[in-house]
């Protein structure tokens, strides 16, 4: 077989992602690792034996990190012509940006390759008395009873392919269980439920402790801010529904308090009757063009400059009826208020 020399393309890129990477450094096997690169450079398609040729490894060291590797999920193994064994390189992206987000997701445990790998996993976890232990026994008190095998294994997905830090993970389940409370009545949250929270929580990077105590501070502001504008608008004995938050979170990210929605509520209720929600958020929208966000600018700047226009424009000798005076007197409790 005549020499061969091989070039590697300039433009071409292959990009890991973060899990792959945490998985390989987890290993601590350097020999696994440079295999790993080695299936990746030549897309799986040369056998163990070249491997050990390219790499200065013998067979049982190459076998070893090749064992190695399928345990992890990084490669799956097929035996090809005269037992040479094959790879295949998973979870890479080449020639193009991985997106790690795009790409973490819950396992399948119907798969059964990958559930009897995770199976094994997790129990060396459980057995060695690792933090994953501790962390079981702390998710177990919080929702108040014993997880099945599958719940354990759907919360060892979350420690071990996330790389949540383990107090962040206690985090999420103390913050599903007050989410689940609040919307179901009382009931505990589902593994399942806390699982699909901790993957969004890892799309929007909060996968440390200071990430997820700010972002848990800045839930618990916006909740309090959404109860005042609750109470405001006078919403007793029942929740916010997704709609009416949007437009209770549109007001708060232009940054009108309850005071300044009080008024826009009072003012769509004398108009329309009622509470209707696209007219008031018209009028906030109008009052946020203008600059006007507190209720002491809005009373000085808008309201009152819009009454006393209204009222300049009555035609001489009409005398104000009995909806007129109701307005004035409650301009004046305002402005009394205001003081």
């Amino acid at each position: 077989m005549p020499d061969v020399r091989f070039k590697l393309p300039g433009t071409e890129t292959v990009t890991l992602t973060g899990q792959t990477i945490d998985k390989l450094i987890r290993t601590g096997d350097g020999d696994a690792v440079l295999l790993y690169l080695y299936i990746l450079r030549t897309h799986g398609q040369n056998s163990s034996s070249v491997a050990a040729m390219a790499l200065g490894k013998s067979s049982d060291e190459i076998a070893s990190s090749m064992s190695l590797l399928a345990r992890l999920g990084l490669v799956q193994i097929t035996d090809e012509q005269n037992d040479n064994t094959h790879v295949v390189p998973k979870n890479i992206s080449s020639s193009a940006e991985f997106s790690r987000q795009s790409d973490m997701q819950p396992p399948d445990l119907s798969d059964e390759d990958i559930r009897a790998q995770a199976v094994d996993e997790m129990k060396q976890e459980l057995e060695s008395g690792s933090v994953f232990s501790l962390l079981v026994e702390e998710t177990q008190r919080s929702l108040g009873k014993i997880l099945t095998p599958d719940e354990l294994l759907r919360l060892f997905g979350i420690y071990d392919n996330l790389r949540m830090e383990p107090e962040v993970i206690l985090h999420l389940v103390t913050h599903c269980i007050t989410e689940s409370r609040g919307r179901s009545n009382g009931r505990m949250p589902s593994i399942r439920y806390i699982e699909k929270a901790a993957y969004t929580w890892e799309r929007e990077g909060i996968v440390t402790l200071d990430c997820a105590e700010k972002y848990l501070k800045e839930l618990e502001a916006r909740r309090s801010a959404r109860g005042k504008i609750k109470d405001s608008l006078q919403i007793r004995n029942r929740e916010l529904s997704e709609s009416e938050k949007r437009y209770v979170d549109g007001w708060i990210d232009m940054n009108f308090g309850p005071d300044a929605v009080e008024i826009a509520y009072d003012r769509t209720v004398m108009q329309t009757g009622k509470l209707a929600w696209r007219y008031m958020d018209k009028i906030i929208s109008s009052w946020y063009d203008k600059g006007l966000h507190t209720a002491d600018e809005i009373i000085k700047k808008d309201s009152l400059n819009d009454k006393r226009s209204n009222l300049q424009k009555k035609p001489s000798g009409q005398k104000f009826n009995s909806s007129d005076l109701e307005e004035v007197a409650r301009m004046r409790r305002m402005l009394g208020k205001e003081d």
